[in-house]
């Protein structure tokens, strides 16, 4: 169902629309915040009338299942959490005036439509390097609609970079040493804009006809009938490593700001490089990617509040594990801008033959039934909370690759049907590091489940926590 707020415009001061005014659509992309949000300023600078929209309606971005595989059922774990970071935006625009659309469609089948009925031709937009999303900014633009893109998601400016873009180191250690070598280091985030423009003058007639369309999801036509699903599981799963249901963990940008903030608190930088690879529990990792992954937090205010940490209480190797990561985020990003869609490859960026597939045991995995307890343990918490470790995500994509023999494609379109924190770049980036398809030289990373075993779940906890439902 389409969301706004009916704004009083009348009691507003406000002069008649006319086609001299710049009437803006701010599209709200993987940026779900108001603070350090450069493209949300530039169009807030440009606009004289400007509407806030967010457009529900993806598809799987990275597999063709039409010839491959079909997807089982799944949970809307990202969408229940991405839906409080468009409450309190929608709230913070309120308080300056203004509001948010949320339409259910693609941007390519919505924005032209409302940008008629307000006489915008302009609309702002985060830029994303991915082929779907830069898909659909072209077919925006073929309406004749100028789109401009700002690129706001990495840690470190493209142009702040020691080398151009089809230059990037193609390993990641070289990256990162280089960046270090020159010093390169973030710029400061972004203030909040200045001033939030008033909305279009026939914003509500506009808002209302919306409201009274009988939109609907798209159905991924790419997608074959699904497969049979799990048993239902409620999302307040008591058991879950990132329980979003609660307040503390919701998907708002003051939760992200307050999760920050606690574990800085907690000092658990200090031991983050330590306890990072732990398979269960809130503390054992930083748990700043769903957040970052919408958007409501991003890499600079994260390392910024991370610095001040340092600068207080000393920095040391699990702190500075943090910044590791951090770049290995930004690798991800960097990796795209310079191949875009040759990513998206049967063979990746290399010569390899097209990887084997067998549908019966893909749906295995998907749905906990290998003949392994570690694997359908992790595949249980994916499917029942959205979120999975960072160790555990490696462990079943490895089984996936090299011991089922599935396309690697497969369990990279899973992995962003199910997870909280799916973000494009790094999910495409670690199944090609894991697959042996991307720059990686080592040709891939599988993993002995038997030793995965050994040295992180030696009690069997891990499994006896996930094997039951």
């Amino acid at each position: 169902m389409l969301k706004s707020t009916i704004i009083n415009t009348s009691s507003q001061t406000q002069p008649s629309q006319s086609s001299s005014q710049e009437i803006v659509i701010y599209w709200f992309r993987n940026d779900l915040r108001i603070d350090d949000n450069p493209a949300l300023v530039k169009a807030c600078q440009a606009a004289e009338k400007i509407i806030f929209v967010y457009c529900h309606g993806s598809v799987i971005n990275v597999f063709d299942s039409r010839q491959r595989c079909r997807l089982p059922q799944s949970y809307g774990h990202r969408q229940q959490f991405i839906a409080a970071a468009l409450t309190e935006v929608r709230m913070q625009l309120e308080a300056s005036g203004n509001t948010m659309l949320e339409l259910h469609g693609s941007a390519a089948a919505c924005l032209p439509q409302l940008a008629s009925e307000i006489n915008a031709k302009t609309v702002y937009c985060e830029e994303i390097a991915a082929p779907y999303e830069q898909d659909e900014v072209n077919a925006l633009r073929s309406t004749g609609l100028h789109v401009h893109t700002v690129w706001h998601s990495s840690l470190l400016d493209p142009a702040d970079l020691p080398f151009t873009a089809d230059a990037l180191p193609q390993v990641f250690t070289q990256f990162r040493q280089l960046i270090e070598a020159e010093g390169v280091r973030p710029r400061s985030p972004t203030p909040k804009p200045a001033r939030i423009p008033a909305l279009p003058d026939n914003f509500n007639a506009v808002a209302a006809r919306w409201m009274q369309l009988e939109t609907k999801h798209p159905k991924s036509g790419t997608l074959a009938a699904p497969v049979a699903s799990m048993p239902t599981r409620l999302s307040d799963d008591p058991r879950s490593s990132f329980p979003y249901y609660l307040p503390a963990f919701s998907g708002s940008a003051s939760a992200a700001r307050n999760h920050l903030q606690n574990y800085l608190a907690k000092k658990l930088p200090h031991t983050y490089k330590l306890t990072r690879n732990h398979l269960s529990g809130h503390d054992y990792s930083t748990k700043f990617a769903p957040w970052l992954a919408s958007g409501a937090l991003s890499a600079r205010q994260i390392y910024q509040e991370l610095k001040e940490f340092e600068a207080h209480h000393g920095a040391n190797e699990g702190s500075y594990w943090i910044w590791f990561e951090l770049l290995w985020r930004d690798y991800f990003r960097f990796l795209h801008r310079q191949y875009g869609r040759k990513l998206y490859a049967a063979s990746g960026l290399n010569q390899a033959s097209t990887p084997t597939h067998h549908e019966d045991r893909f749906e295995q995995w998907c749905l906990a039934k290998t003949e392994e307890p570690l694997v359908n343990a992790g595949m249980r918490e994916l499917y029942s909370t959205g979120y999975l470790s960072n160790r555990l995500r490696q462990i079943v994509a490895s089984y996936l690759i090299y011991d089922l023999e599935c396309d690697w494609r497969a369990g990279a379109a899973w992995f962003e049907a199910s997870l909280i924190d799916y973000d494009v770049y790094s999910n495409q980036g670690n199944w090609l590091y894991i697959a042996g398809r991307g720059t990686d030289p080592r040709n891939g990373r599988r993993f002995n489940i038997q030793k995965q075993m050994h040295d992180h779940d030696r009690d069997g906890s891990y499994q006896r926590l996930w094997n039951t439902f």
